[in-house]
């Protein structure tokens, strides 16, 4: 397994001498008011993520240390306290205080957040992507026109500069005069993605919102596999969609999702399968069927290398937790 911390922890990256960096502290004073904010929306009652008031913004908060197992949504997620660590597939990489990560396509991915006490909790935020804006403000700035476009994989972890950070906190303060989100909100919202196209290590963000972009064929494809994942797989009529090549398809998909095709559908339905038992009661049977297996033995031999367990013996577990 690959492990990469992609970005220092502005919190502990401290000059020989044992003072903060200058160009550093305007950062990590904006994540304290953030913290403030969060710990204000949010309660320590054993919940996770917490709907706001504006649509497309969840608080998180964790009081120990948690790990979730979902597929993510194209998002951008920031820590303002504690640090979080990220599996996807054979990498795992982890970010801190004053870093977020944006995510244009949808990924099944293992999450842990990690420093998370009940006198200091994890907090974070997360920011629904919507892939119509990000194209409309790259069709309207159009930044590195002439860049040449490569193979990126779809996710990026960035240090936070104060410009995003002081958005970011006016959005959040809407929260306070709820009159004004439905006027505001869009506004703000919009300048956080033009700072993320913007962003030095946004060239996954740039891509998948630009028109034609390898990044953005793989993010449909990624689309419809998800709409259809307990139907059979056929790789060469996904590459077919994508106007691509067989073996170009399938190296580009894997530089995004860090799988193959049929490694991303397989743990679709098994991230499924895992919510359907956990949600009602049936047997792994069942959820084998549902999600599209023709073998159960073979639903439960890949359930139990992805979750370490067997099906029963995992949701008896979670259930108790």
């Amino acid at each position: 397994m690959t492990i990469e911390v992609l970005s220092h922890n502005l919190a502990t990256d401290a000059s020989p001498n044992g003072e903060m960096p200058t160009q550093q502290r305007p950062a990590i004073a904006k994540c304290a008011e953030l913290a403030a904010l969060i710990d204000r929306h949010t309660d320590s009652k054993g919940g996770i993520y917490y709907p706001t008031a504006i649509d497309s913004l969840v608080f998180l908060r964790c009081d120990t240390c948690k790990t979730i197992q979902t597929v993510s949504e194209p998002l951008f997620a920031m820590v303002v306290q504690g640090e979080k660590k990220l599996s996807l597939n054979e990498e795992l990489f982890q970010y801190g205080v004053a870093q977020y990560l944006v995510m244009p396509v949808d990924l099944p991915l293992s999450v842990c957040m990690i420093e998370a006490t009940p006198d200091r909790p994890y907090l974070g935020l997360k920011l629904k992507l919507d892939p119509v804006q990000l194209c409309e403000i790259i069709a309207q700035t159009n930044p590195d026109s002439d860049r040449k476009e490569n193979s990126v994989r779809g996710w990026c972890v960035s240090d936070a500069n104060p410009s995003l950070l002081d958005c970011v906190i006016r959005l959040i303060n809407l929260l306070e005069t709820p009159q004004d989100i439905l006027f505001l909100a869009p506004m703000m919202i919009r300048e956080i993605y033009y700072r993320l196209l913007t962003d030095r290590r946004g060239e996954a963000v740039r891509q998948v919102a630009t028109a034609g972009s390898n990044m953005q064929r793989i993010a449909e494809v990624i689309r419809q596999i998800k709409a259809e994942f307990t139907q059979p797989l056929r790789v060469e009529y996904l590459a077919e969609q994508a106007n691509m090549s067989t073996a170009s398809f399938y190296r580009h998909f894997k530089a995004v999702t860090s799988m193959s095709p049929l490694q991303y559908q397989k743990q679709l339905r098994l991230l499924t399968a895992r919510q359907i038992m956990l949600a009602k009661v049936i047997d792994a049977t069942q959820a084998a069927y549902q999600v599209g297996y023709e073998s159960p033995s073979q639903f439960s031999r890949e359930y139990s290398r992805m979750f370490g367990t067997s099906p029963i013996k995992d949701i008896e577990r979670l259930r108790m937790a």
